[in-house]
C-alpha cells in the first residue's frame, strides 16, 4: 500500500461517522447514505492531492458530499422519508432538553429545504461554526446566519403544530 493510501485510509477512519450521520440526516435512508458516502470517498481519493492541499480537508469532503446528496435530489426529485429501523441507528445530540423527541426532530428535518437541511445538519448535529459551515456550503457566513435563522423559524413552527 503505497503512502497516499494510507494517508487516506486514516482519514476516512477519522471522517467517515459523521458523514455516514450527515449523509442520513441529509437524505433520510441508511441504504441512500451509504452510496452517498461511497461516492463522496471515491471522489475525494480521486482527488485525493487537491483534498490534502484544501485548507480544511473534511470541509472539502463534506462539500463533496453535499453536492452529491444535492445531485441526487434533483435527479429523483424524492421527499426523504425517515423508517423506525432508521431512527434507531442514529446518534443525535439532544438539543431540545427532552420537550422534542428525537423522531419528531428527526422527521422534522425533511420540511427543510435541501440547504437550509444541510446548514442545520451541519450547525446543530455535526457541531461546526458558521465559518466552517460556510466553508463547507461554499457560501458566506452571512448565508449560513439566514439559512439558520430560516430553517429554526420552520423548525419551531413545524414541532409546535406537531405537522412531523
Amino acid at each position: 500500500m503505497s503512502g497516499a493510501e494510507q494517508e487516506f485510509r486514516v482519514f476516512v477512519l477519522g471522517i467517515a461517522a459523521s458523514l455516514h450521520r450527515t449523509a442520513f440526516l441529509l437524505c433520510g435512508d441508511w441504504h441512500l447514505a451509504d452510496d452517498l458516502v461511497q461516492e463522496a470517498l471515491a471522489k475525494a481519493y480521486s482527488h485525493w492531492r487537491k483534498v490534502q492541499r484544501a485548507e480544511n480537508p473534511s470541509a472539502y469532503v463534506r462539500r463533496i458530499l453535499i453536492n452529491q446528496s444535492r445531485s441526487h435530489w434533483r435527479r429523483h426529485r424524492n421527499v426523504p422519508t425517515y423508517g423506525d429501523s432508521d431512527l434507531g441507528q442514529l446518534t443525535v445530540p439532544d438539543l431540545s432538553d427532552g420537550v422534542v423527541s428525537r423522531a419528531d426532530l428527526v422527521q422534522a428535518l425533511q420540511s427543510l429545504a435541501i440547504r437550509q437541511r444541510a446548514t442545520v445538519v451541519l450547525r446543530f448535529l455535526e457541531g461546526l461554526s458558521e465559518r466552517e459551515t460556510a466553508a463547507v456550503l461554499g457560501c458566506t457566513e452571512g448565508t449560513v446566519k439566514s439559512q439558520t435563522s430560516r430553517a429554526l423559524a420552520k423548525l419551531k413552527s413545524v414541532l409546535n403544530r406537531g405537522d412531523h
